[in-house]
């Protein structure tokens, strides 16, 4: 299994080289990239697998200046969601991971220092892992910060997109659909999950050509 997630990064970095694309996850695809060790702001060296709790696991690529995430004056950002995520994930089994692949970034904002300083800013409780070079980005094949996949206990990929549609302009942030938080109660309830997939918000996450 290491050496498939291994392969499969190969893979998708060598189709990204030709294309610049790189194909995504669809709902049942199981996890990438889950033994690649990616070091966490608390400086210790951890897999996607070391997070996968008797639920799944709910991965989250993020970064700290997209607007999407951080917010602006027109849209106060997802980042001051994710502890409420966090806690709901948490309470119904889901470990929760935080993922910078901001390669071309890293000296404008998305740094391992950048990152730490901002988790402790605004207290992550959850993980925040460094993907150097984008290795799990591209075995992912995520686009936007932030973007979301939600796996089963078999690391199945169970949910994937947007975590609410407050990014419209006509939607209140009190009135927007959870998609995120409905997935996980669902998945926790044997409930169906509809929508599985939404299209991804957020900046591209940078990558380096």
């Amino acid at each position: 299994m290491k050496y498939l997630s291994w392969l499969t990064i190969l893979l998708t970095a060598f189709l990204f080289s030709l294309t610049g694309k790189v194909e995504g996850l669809k709902v049942g695809d199981e996890m990438p990239a889950a033994n690649v060790k990616m070091k966490n702001i608390d400086r210790s060296k951890k897999t996607l697998d070391d997070y996968v709790q008797e639920s799944g696991l709910l991965v989250i690529f993020s970064c700290n200046t997209c607007p999407f995430v951080i917010g602006n004056e027109s849209f106060e950002g997802w980042e001051e969601d994710y502890e409420e995520i966090r806690s709901t994930a948490n309470e119904n089994g889901f470990g929760v991971v935080l993922i910078n692949s901001n390669e071309a970034k890293r000296k404008k904002g998305d740094s391992f220092k950048d990152m730490e300083k901002r988790a402790k800013k605004y207290n992550y409780k959850m993980p925040y892992l460094y993907d150097e070079n984008h290795k799990v980005a591209d075995a992912f094949g995520a686009k936007t910060t932030p973007h979301i996949y939600l796996f089963d206990a078999d690391k199945k990929l169970i949910y994937t997109g947007a975590i609410d549609d407050s990014y419209k302009p006509d939607v209140d942030k009190e009135a927007a659909t959870p998609y995120l938080m409905n997935a996980i109660k669902n998945s926790k309830l044997e409930q169906l999950i509809n929508p599985n997939t939404t299209p991804p918000k957020g900046c591209s996450i940078k990558r380096k050509s």
